[in-house]
């Protein structure tokens, strides 16, 4: 039996490592990074303007950023979002605009990977692919804010609704765990919808499923070994000098870019594995 597992295993890692090679992950990972790193500080500006409009701090959401992005990266961030948010208020709608545009852009790029992951061609219209690029990106969006500002001001939300409904004992325990479980599952649930509505294939959610869950724990799992590689190992600054920051938050989009990838590949994989032992079946049943 354990040896049926392990052939299956090596099997499936040889039919992964073919497919990367040939849907050209690492090229479409590349350029889903380029359209995030365009995205990325948008974002960050629109989501520190609108902490702004709440009262809430911005400290606390930085410092929870920095234990998944390396250091030198999350000083490049706090340096440049200190330079364009004094006193601009209009950064809300331009930062959301701007946000909306290039993650969208991001998300055709997911849209291509994933298609040729399914060996599937794009028969959709031109306004029918941005609809669903900018649908997409809307929706992840707000779910990940939701996420963010979970994990931020987690804290803060239990003590309110402690305070206010004067819930039973062991209430904060739980709701400290689900502070920093939902994020997780909320991740999950974004790339199961991002696996299953952007390939021009009709998958089930059960059949995203499996690569939404490797994705979510790969990106944390990278995301940490990243960071803990640069803050106590790396020195890009010597190479790149003040460009060392940028190439890190680059590096970091790029390496969580093939991630969200290869857990499309992971699911058109099973999906072929599937397809093979029905084809295998089929073959097997005698003749009429």
């Amino acid at each position: 039996m354990i040896a049926k597992y392990i052939v299956y295993a090596v099997d499936f890692g040889y039919r992964m490592y073919i497919r990367i090679r040939d849907d050209e992950v690492s090229g479409i990972g590349a350029q889903l990074a380029y359209y995030l790193l365009l995205s990325f500080f948008p974002f960050l500006i629109f989501l520190v303007t609108l902490v702004g409009y709440v009262d809430l701090s911005i400290d606390e959401m930085m410092e929870l950023a920095r234990q998944v992005v390396p250091g030198a990266a999350m000083d490049t961030v706090e340096n440049i979002l200190g330079e364009v948010t004094q006193g601009n208020g209009t950064l809300l709608s331009i930062g959301m605009i701007a946000t909306l545009w290039t993650a969208s852009r991001g998300i055709n790029a997911v849209i291509k990977g994933l298609n040729k992951a399914y060996d599937v061609e794009e028969s959709r219209k031109f306004w029918q692919i941005r609809l669903v690029s900018l649908l997409s990106t809307l929706v992840l969006g707000v779910v990940l804010l939701v996420s963010v500002l979970l994990l931020v001001f987690g804290r803060w939300i239990g003590d309110q609704l402690d305070r206010l409904l004067s819930y039973p004992p062991g209430f904060r325990q739980t709701w400290d765990l689900l502070q920093y479980v939902t994020p997780l599952v909320v991740l999950i649930a974004v790339f199961t919808a991002l696996y299953w509505i952007a390939p021009n294939r009709q998958i089930k959610i059960r059949e995203a499923l499996p690569g939404a869950v490797c994705a979510t724990i790969g990106w944390v799992l990278t995301s940490l070994a990243f960071s803990f590689y640069v803050n106590n190992f790396g020195n890009f600054t010597k190479t790149y000098g003040s460009l060392g920051g940028i190439i890190i938050l680059l590096t970091w989009l790029y390496l969580s870019s093939i991630i969200v990838m290869v857990g499309g590949e992971i699911n058109a994989t099973l999906k072929a594995g599937k397809n093979d032992r029905r084809r295998g079946l089929a073959a097997q049943e005698p003749k009429s």
